[in-house]
């Protein structure tokens, strides 16, 4: 699910030599009416690089957080209100490098047992987008859509997943399609 234009430097490139920033966000699936949901938020708007767009609760590394899981669970809770006893980590995922904002984010997959009580931070959440998995599944979300980045100002084609009205592309797109693919080899 990266753009061509970024999957030369995926697993090759150093990127320890820029000092990144750590961050961490959580994949969290829990039950509603009968089916497995997977949260996902709608940033603000704000002047930024991520502004407005699709991505996981989560956020960079505070030194008070004993790891990145720490990290995960405590943004979450920031963000959207779940309490980190009603969330257990399942694993962590691989990290991935954001250039723009240099950030090294790491993907920790977590379940609820029960519905969470949501309650969206205003100032960080503009919106909570609930993904039932019978349709995080189905490959026909997969598109290609063309794209402004902040390291190319020309529209590029970018692989790109359609959920509603939303498009999740980029460093959110990356992590959900390994999610993607590691249900699917566990279902089989």
């Amino acid at each position: 699910m990266a753009p061509i234009e970024r999957q030369q430097t995926l697993g090759v490139e150093d990127y320890s030599k820029y000092n990144p920033r750590k961050s961490a966000v959580m994949m969290l699936f829990y039950p509603k009416n009968n089916n497995t949901h997977l949260i996902l938020i709608k940033r603000n708007t704000y002047p930024g690089i991520h502004s407005a767009q699709i991505s996981f609760p989560g956020g960079k590394a505070e030194v008070t957080d004993k790891d990145l899981a720490d990290t995960a669970l405590r943004e979450t809770f920031e963000e959207i209100g779940v309490e980190p006893i009603n969330i257990d980590i399942v694993m962590p995922f691989t990290d991935i490098y954001i250039p723009p904002s240099n950030f090294v984010v790491a993907p920790f997959l977590g379940l609820s047992l029960s519905v969470p009580e949501f309650k969206p931070n205003p100032d960080e959440v503009a919106q909570l987008i609930e993904l039932p998995l019978d349709v995080f599944l189905d490959d026909s979300i997969v598109v290609s859509v063309p794209m402004q980045t902040s390291y190319i100002k020309n529209n590029i084609m970018v692989p790109a997943f359609k959920v509603e009205e939303h498009i999740v592309w980029g460093a959110t797109a990356m992590i959900l399609s390994e999610l993607k693919e590691t249900i699917k080899t566990a279902l089989k």
